[in-house]
């Protein structure tokens, strides 16, 4: 009995992880576009709002790179600004 309660402990904190690491991708992708879009307080407004914490913030060139965390999880993206106008406008 106490193998298969810890089995199932090891399953649930495993799962728990995972989750956290897929929160943390959304929110770092969410953050890095809002970043090059509007800077440092976007993307700190939408790391929060994707129940991350803002980490990192950096600008090269006309990219964004932030770094975000959920529970232990850290996670960078990276997201380009650009001026082209599409075949539309």
């Amino acid at each position: 009995m106490a193998l298969v309660t810890l089995v199932l402990l090891g399953v649930a904190r495993l799962g728990a992880a995972a989750d956290d690491r897929a929160r943390a991708h959304t929110a770092a992708d969410a953050a890095a576009l809002a970043g090059a879009a509007d800077g440092r307080s976007a993307a700190e407004t939408l790391a929060l709002q994707n129940g991350a914490r803002l980490v990192a913030f950096d600008t090269v060139g006309s990219d964004a790179i932030v770094t975000v965390s959920v529970g232990k999880a850290l996670v960078t993206a990276r997201a380009r600004t650009t001026s082209e106008v599409g075949p539309d406008g």
